[in-house]
């Protein structure tokens, strides 16, 4: 199991940290309040990153995802992505 650390950087930019066994991947990720309206409700945009990791964990090795993202691309290679993202917040 991947352990996922998510630190802001600024109002809109996060860092993530995935470290799994021996070796890590770090990603910068925007995520507009909008984005995290749209995806996660009411949940902070730290913890809608953390599970979209998971989300994209899931279905890709850590070294797959892109090194610097805006959180709604994630919808563009998954459009199943909104629906389930919703659906872990439950």
């Amino acid at each position: 199991m991947a352990k996922i650390t998510v630190t802001r950087i600024d109002e809109n930019e996060f860092c993530v940290t995935v470290v799994e066994g021996d070796s890590t991947t770090v990603h910068n990720v925007t995520a507009l309040d909008e984005d995290s309206h749209r995806y996660g409700g009411d949940v902070s945009a730290e913890r809608l990153i953390e599970l979209s990791f998971e989300f994209l964990l899931e279905r890709e090795q850590k070294e797959s995802i892109l090194a610097k993202f805006d959180l709604p691309i994630i919808e563009h290679y998954f459009p199943e992505y909104p629906r389930a993202i919703r659906k872990r917040l439950g």
